[in-house]
């Protein structure tokens, strides 16, 4: 938003962009998230060889994240939304970067186990991200901009997984010298980002360098909130947390992109640790374009005048749609071709996941916000673990044909879970403080 503006609310003259700075941060974050968090995938064929992992050993250790992400994700919501985005943001990054550098003590012998309790204590650390990067956002910005402001943070986690793949090329040998060194590279930056935190960061009511004019526009279209605190098992019965969740099913197909993308490559095509940043640059370049696509359209299409449930619903419906090519990347000879295609389904996933996340804050009081995100996450968290195991097994025992039936699942998901959303949510109909539905 510029900062001369008359918006649809009446709110007239400079509102100032303060907001964004907080939300650079927010993108930092996320950024230092997406890095820690790719680092085993990019190195993945060459930690394989190096420590003799099996396909089901590799799927171990990505289980053991994805099971304490969907644990922490139990509580990190709930925690975040008691502490405030300020303390509980930090403990987060605090956690997962501590485990994250722990990788580097891992000694050869006790790779597996290692590797697996290490990737444990990232999961439990990490689940704190998005549920308070979603909170921030909803906090500092009104509906009409979340699913963009959302869309700008949640593109780092592409610059993250950009990030990776040059950092480790740059570092670590083929044979997996220097494997360590990545590793520890997080934790400096971690160190920066809570000491500028902690700095700039209060929530928008009593932050001493936020103009009146732009509190005034951050609150134009919400609803004045109690502090009394919505408990989980009043959220868990709502139809609005299980439509959030069933968006969430679809990480499960961003999470094989991201952990098994090199592997895929690398037996499909021969793209070792050397090679793997052009393609992955591509992929998830592409990926950044989907989560700004995302953000403005649906955002564009309600200040048209659209409804938020058309504008949300229509955009995910057209990625949904977007996305089917991806399901014939198995039985494609070009490597090129295959990556744009990956790169195809990542963009149309992310511009879906940002406009998905803006559903709870659509819906929801912002003090529920964390929480029912953490809720809709672990579900996520839940299919993936599943989709691993069974991707492990079937990739030990017949060889690549299990990509073949991963991609078609990732092509065809969307399409099924966007007709259940609407099933639950046909109206999105706001809800108060009590979580009752707000009257027209």
């Amino acid at each position: 938003m510029p900062a001369d503006q008359v918006n649809t609310t009446g709110i007239t003259g400079k509102t100032g962009h303060y907001r964004y700075r907080i939300l650079a941060l927010v993108f930092m974050a996320t950024t230092i998230n997406y890095f820690d968090r790719s680092i085993v995938g990019v190195m993945a064929p060459t930690l394989q060889t190096l420590f003799n992992w099996t396909n089901k050993d590799y799927a171990a250790i990505m289980v053991s994240f994805k099971i304490a992400y969907g644990i922490g994700l139990l509580f990190m919501g709930g925690i975040i939304d008691r502490l405030g985005a300020k303390t509980g943001y930090t403990v987060s990054i605090a956690i997962w970067s501590l485990f994250g550098m722990l990788h580097a003590l891992i000694r050869p012998a006790f790779s597996l186990i290692g590797f697996i309790t290490a990737r444990f204590g990232l999961g439990i650390g990490e689940a704190g991200n998005f549920p308070a990067a979603i909170k921030t956002v909803a906090e500092w910005f009104p509906k009409k901009d979340r699913a963009f402001a959302t869309g700008i943070f949640d593109a780092s986690t592409s610059v993250g997984a950009i990030l990776a793949p040059f950092i480790v090329g740059a570092i670590v040998s083929v044979n997996g010298d220097r494997w360590q060194i990545p590793f520890l590279f997080t934790g400096v930056l971690s160190s920066l980002w809570v000491f500028l935190w902690l700095r700039t960061y209060q929530s928008p009511e009593i932050h001493p360098k936020l103009s009146k004019e732009e509190l005034a526009y951050i609150n134009s279209d919400s609803a004045e909130e109690s502090v009394e605190k919505i408990p989980w098992l009043k959220l868990l019965p709502k139809r609005e947390t299980w439509a959030f969740s069933l968006t969430t099913v679809t990480d499960g197909v961003w999470w094989f992109y991201l952990f098994w993308g090199a592997k895929f490559l690398g037996e499909q095509f021969g793209v070792d640790i050397k090679n793997i940043g052009v393609p992955f640059l591509i992929i998830f370049i592409m990926a950044d374009a989907g989560s700004l696509f995302g953000g403005y359209v649906s955002g564009a299409l309600i200040k048209k005048g659209w409804s938020i449930n058309k504008a949300r619903k229509i955009t995910m419906l057209v990625c949904a749609i977007i996305i089917l090519p991806v399901s014939f990347v198995p039985v494609i000879e070009s490597k090129w071709l295959a990556v744009f295609l990956i790169g195809i389904g990542a963009a149309g996933h992310q511009s879906w996941s940002i406009n998905g996340y803006t559903l709870v804050s659509d819906v929801f009081p912002k003090k529920a916000t964390a929480s029912v995100i953490g809720i809709g996450k672990m579900v996520g968290v839940v299919v993936a673990v599943i989709a691993d195991i069974a991707l492990g097994a079937v990739l030990d025992t017949a060889n690549n044909s299990g990509y073949f039936w991963a991609f078609i699942i990732a092509g065809l998901s969307y399409l099924v879970i966007i007709g259940f959303v609407h099933l639950l949510m046909p109206n999105m109909t706001p809800l108060d403080d009590n979580l009752e539905h707000v009257k027209e």
